[in-house]
This record gives C-alpha cells, sequence and structure tokens, in this order.
C-alpha cells in the first residue's frame, strides 16, 4: 500500500477526496500515453481526437483554455463551470494526488508537498467539514492505485528508449569512431522547448509515442505499457537495425533519446536534468563530447 512508503507528509493534515475547482486553475497537467488514452475513453472520443483538440506537445500536456475562473486562471480543458472535470472518471494521476507530489528514484517512492498550507482550504473551503486523512487513505480514495502503476511503467519505458540510444552511440561503433556530437546533441534536446521538440520528432513518432495502436487494456496499465514498449521497440528495430552510416546512426540515436526525454517530460521529469544525467552516464562507459 502506499502508506508503507517514505511520506513527506503527517498523518494531521487535512486531506480531502472532494475537488471544488482550484485544482483545474493555472496549472499544468503532464500526461503519459495511457492516461491520454484513458480520458479520451472517459469523453467518449479516439485518443487522436482528444489529443488534437485538448492537449499540447503531441500530446504530453493538457491544455488549459478554458474561461478564467479561481483567481482568474484559466480553466483546464475538461472542465465546466458548475459540474467540475468533465472526464472525472479518467482523470490522470497528478489531478487525483494533488497537491501532493509523487517522486520515485529507483525502488524509493516519496509523496511530497512543498509548504505549510493547502491550497484547497482557501479555495474550496467546504473541505474544512471533511475528516482527517493519512496520505494511504487519501490515495486510496482517489482510486490512484492503477495510474502509478501506469507511471512507473512509463518510466521504464522511458529509460528502455534512452538504452536504444545509448546502443546505437555505444554498440554501433559510432563513439569508437571519434564521434564527439551525438552527446552535444542529446544536450540539446535536453534543453528544447517541448513545442520544438514535438516537431523535431515528427509526427509519425509523436504519434506512436502518444498514440500506440492498443485497441485494449486500460483495466490493465501495466500491459498497456508493456505491449506499446514492444510496439516502439520493433519500430525502431526496423528503422534502425541496419544503419551503418556515421551521420545515420547518431540522427537514430538522438531520435531515441530526444523520445525518451519527450515521455519524461510528460511524465514530470526535467528534460536537462534528465539528458546531462545520461550525459554523464555515456561518458564513462567511452563516449565523448
Amino acid at each position: 500500500m502506499p502508506g508503507t512508503t517514505n511520506l513527506a507528509l503527517t498523518d494531521s493534515l487535512p486531506l480531502t477526496c472532494t475537488r471544488a475547482g482550484t485544482c483545474c486553475h493555472g496549472k499544468m497537467v503532464w500526461l503519459n500515453p495511457w492516461e491520454l488514452t484513458r480520458m479520451a475513453t472517459a469523453k467518449g472520443l479516439t485518443p487522436r481526437v482528444f489529443r488534437d483538440r485538448h492537449c499540447e506537445f503531441g500530446g504530453i500536456r493538457l491544455r488549459f483554455d478554458n474561461p478564467p475562473g479561481w483567481k482568474g486562471l484559466a480553466a483546464c480543458s475538461q472542465y465546466l463551470p458548475d459540474f467540475g472535470c468533465s472526464v472525472h472518471v479518467g482523470r490522470p494521476l497528478v489531478c487525483r494526488l494533488y497537491p501532493l507530489g509523487r517522486k520515485r528514484r529507483g525502488k524509493e517512492l516519496h509523496y511530497i508537498h512543498r509548504g505549510s498550507s493547502f491550497p484547497c482550504l482557501d479555495g474550496c473551503p467546504k473541505v474544512v467539514d471533511l475528516p482527517y486523512l493519512t496520505v494511504s487513505d487519501y490515495l486510496s480514495c482517489q482510486d490512484a492505485m492503477a495510474c502509478e502503476t501506469a507511471q512507473d511503467g512509463y518510466l521504464e519505458l522511458m529509460q528502455s528508449l534512452a538504452d536504444g540510444a545509448f546502443a546505437l552511440l555505444l554498440e554501433s561503433g559510432l563513439a569508437a569512431s571519434g564521434d564527439r556530437l551525438t552527446l552535444r546533441l542529446w544536450r540539446e534536446l535536453g534543453k528544447e522547448h517541448p513545442e520544438h521538440l514535438t516537431k523535431r520528432l515528427g509526427p509519425g513518432w509523436i504519434d506512436r509515442l502518444m498514440l500506440p495502436d492498443i485497441s485494449d487494456g486500460l483495466d490493465d496499465p501495466a500491459a498497456f505499457s508493456h505491449r506499446h514498449h514492444d510496439l516502439l521497440q520493433s519500430q525502431a528495430q526496423t528503422s534502425f537495425g541496419n544503419l551503418g552510416d556515421v551521420a545515420a546512426l547518431r540522427e537514430a540515436s538522438g531520435l531515441m533519446m530526444g523520445l525518451a526525454l519527450h515521455l519524461g517530460c510528460g511524465l514530470g521529469a526535467n528534460p536537462a536534468e534528465l539528458a546531462g544525467h545520461w550525459i554523464v552516464t555515456a561518458k564513462k562507459l567511452g563516449a565523448r563530447e
């Protein structure tokens, strides 16, 4: 259960299972592909239509383009005045956790909150009449387990994509040739704005990343992310399995790294920090910049 993890909150803080809209205004809601598909299903749309209407950067972030509400802040594209979230049953992990954050490194999992007060107490005064909950109870009433499983599955997929970039650099002879440009490309990709990286990756690969051809599996997020992993790996093998030209290998390594960084951004990671970490690792393995 989530309550067995190391928490950054005490059990005496008032957490609530209801929402009055403060969390639906002026925020940034990042998405992984399973969450995008789940929200589309809740909306009665195909993932492609939902993405094109309601998301930015190829599908990794929800638009906040509905009329301003709380404190004059723009509302989420899924928020309806006097009603609330129109896809509540399919809402993503970040919405279920709010105002908490979630941080995973390896097997370590932390739930965090910055500051000494909760915005819900200011913007949603009715919450003061609700019972006090432990963090574990709060996560349970938000039905967050499936979303957390999907998040962890896509963290693994992100690392797998990065591993593909490493293989194209280190196992193809590219690094051994004296190449210094690939790691510079990785660093550049880490600093790229999501909108620009979306365009650089191109619609074909963005669609493969965010709109996997998986007709079922929403009830099993682990299986969904594993199936998505297999689809991406198969396409990468088809596209890059027989490359021999240095420039082509560099481009392919950059594309795989770009996919990993773009997915990482949708998972709430900092792409520049991710790229920096992977560059340090590649240098330890013999690559040069």
